[in-house]
């Protein structure tokens, strides 16, 4: 496995991959897009900052490439639905500057709230400007935060430790998990309508983009302040301007801009604009701390062939969730291959139901890997579908899943079974016996108890004498070795099915003498 290290990641994130068995080659050049598409093809993985633009053409470049990680939080240099639709995964460190960060939008605060940058550049030219930076204290203020994640959440902490009170914003947070923060959750109109001082914790999106505009800014109290540690872009800047050169707002501190780097803007000339370029991540412990968690997403993902816990173009994985599927994921992902081989027709619907213990978690990485399997199955090239793109993939089939959970599981602790609907209908349903022990338990109504491994015969039949013989014999006459035999059936004399498992695939010659067996309905290879 071979890393492409670039934009000066730390040092300490080579050694993590070396020692993870990767070769990581740094190049700590600034590489046009031409130079990048011209060297990425040899690499397993790239791991940036915010210098260097992971784009479209530099993804369609990559035929090896696994995964991409940036050093930090915001992936805005990264084309993700680029990399998602190549099954490339793109992890980000969203806890590895929460502190640095937090701690910025701090900095900013309190300089906003005494004119600290100003003051401290006039007392160097020679000017006492005392009774000019009149200030203002932070207890008693209403701090309004739009984003209630790790970063906005630690800064409230923060400015209740200055007597403030806090309010926020964040359609993902509950008002109990808010109030656990000592944070009132409001609507974001209300947020803004109330706040003294506003601060900014989301990212950049189509939603959020100009988000904070004129209209948004005449909302605001008059002499407010606002405060951007986030993503440049959020606050409209020609707008954020013409509030502040009015009155309208007292100030506002900015350390991010719509275009970066930029050394020239109107908001510059006002004294009451403090700025700062991008500085938010960096401290040396930021730097050291994202640079690690993507180095380590890195061996956890490419060497260890573990789901990414920080992945942004895939839903992440919580440590605790991760342990509590991943017994599952196999026979998650067997389920899929199996029912894809056997259905027929355009499949435009899967049910998929999880039962007993399962229903009591998230079991969407269960539904990927099940899509995965199946689509694999599907897919004119060999890996072209992985947990990244499979939910893509199946939305451009026409294919719509659905994801149903109930508590009862009849005979099973946990049940996994999966309905395709098409011409007809195929369900197929499988549990554990133990904790790592994967079984096929229904396959079109019949029960059965099949290890979902290597390659198995399907044969659906009359239930009558002469039958299993006569397909055993013909398996036998071509040298292929039986490795288990099941036979399902709803009664007796109706219809039955053979699970034939055998240690080498069956050629087509194979099946066309077993279906000419007098009661034999169809045969088909499975191959997991």
């Amino acid at each position: 496995m071979k890393v492409l290290v670039l934009d000066n990641v730390s040092e300490k994130a080579v050694r993590i991959l070396s020692e993870g068995g990767i070769e990581a080659v740094v190049n700590n050049n600034k590489l046009t897009e031409d130079e990048l598409c011209r060297i990425i093809g040899d690499y397993d993985g790239v791991i940036v900052r915010s210098a260097t633009k992971i784009t479209a053409p530099v993804i369609a470049a990559a035929q090896k490439l696994k995964i991409i990680g940036r050093a930090g939080v915001g992936v805005d240099n990264i084309d993700i639905p680029a990399a998602t639709h190549a099954g490339v995964i793109v992890v980000n460190a969203p806890d590895g500057n929460t502190i640095a960060a937090t701690e910025q939008t701090m900095a900013l605060m309190l300089g906003l709230a005494r004119n600290l940058p100003q003051a401290h550049k006039d007392l160097k030219e020679g000017k006492w400007m005392r009774k000019e930076y009149l200030g203002v204290e932070l207890r008693n203020k209403v701090l309004g935060i739009i984003g209630l994640g790790r970063i906005g959440t630690a800064v409230a902490k923060r400015a209740q430790a200055f007597e403030m009170k806090t309010i926020g914003y964040d359609p993902m947070v509950s008002p109990e998990a808010a109030a656990a923060n000592g944070i009132v959750l409001k609507a974001m109109e209300d947020v803004i309508k109330e706040a003294d001082f506003l601060t900014l914790h989301i990212p950049k999106t189509k939603e959020s983009l100009n988000m904070i505009n004129r209209e948004t800014l005449a909302m605001m109290k008059d002499g407010a302040r606002i405060i951007n540690v986030a993503r440049g872009g959020i606050i409209n800047e020609a707008d954020l301007y013409e509030a502040l050169k009015s009155g309208k707002l007292a100030g506002a501190a900015l350390d991010v801009f719509a275009a970066e780097p930029t050394t020239e803007s109107p908001l510059f000339e006002l004294n009451n604009v403090i700025v700062t370029p991008h500085l938010g991540a960096s401290t040396r412990e930021a730097q050291v701390n994202v640079a690690l968690d993507v180095a380590k997403e890195f061996v956890n993902v490419l060497v260890k062939g573990e789901m990414a816990v920080n992945a942004v173009n895939v839903a992440p994985i919580k440590p605790d969730l991760l342990a509590a599927v991943r017994p599952y994921l196999t026979l998650a992902e067997k389920l899929g291959k199996m029912q894809a081989q056997l259905v027929e027709g355009s499949i435009h619907n899967i049910r998929i139901t999880y039962t007993g213990e399962l229903a009591q978690i998230d079991v969407s990485p269960l539904t990927i890997s099940y899509l995965k399997g199946f689509l694999e199955s599907l897919a004119e090239e060999s890996g072209a579908v992985n947990f990244v793109n499979a939910p893509v993939i199946a939305k451009e089939r026409g294919i719509m899943v659905e994801e149903i959970r109930t508590g009862e599981a009849g005979d099973y602790t946990t049940l996994i079974s999966a309905r395709t609907e098409s011409a007809d209908t195929l369900e197929i349903a499988g549990t554990l016996f133990g904790r790592d022990d994967p079984r096929i338990v229904l396959v079109d109504g019949f029960r059965v108890d099949v290890v979902p491994r290597g390659n198995i015969l399907v044969i659906p039949h009359h239930d009558r004498p002469r039958v299993a013989g006569p397909v055993a014999s013909i398996v036998g006459e071509h040298n292929l070795n039986i490795a288990g035999m099941q036979v399902g059936r709803k009664s007796v004399g109706g219809k039955a099915i053979i699970m034939l498992a055998v240690d080498t695939a069956a050629p087509d010659e194979v099946l066309a003498e077993i279906s000419k067996v007098d009661g034999v309905l169809d045969v088909k290879m499975v191959t997991l």
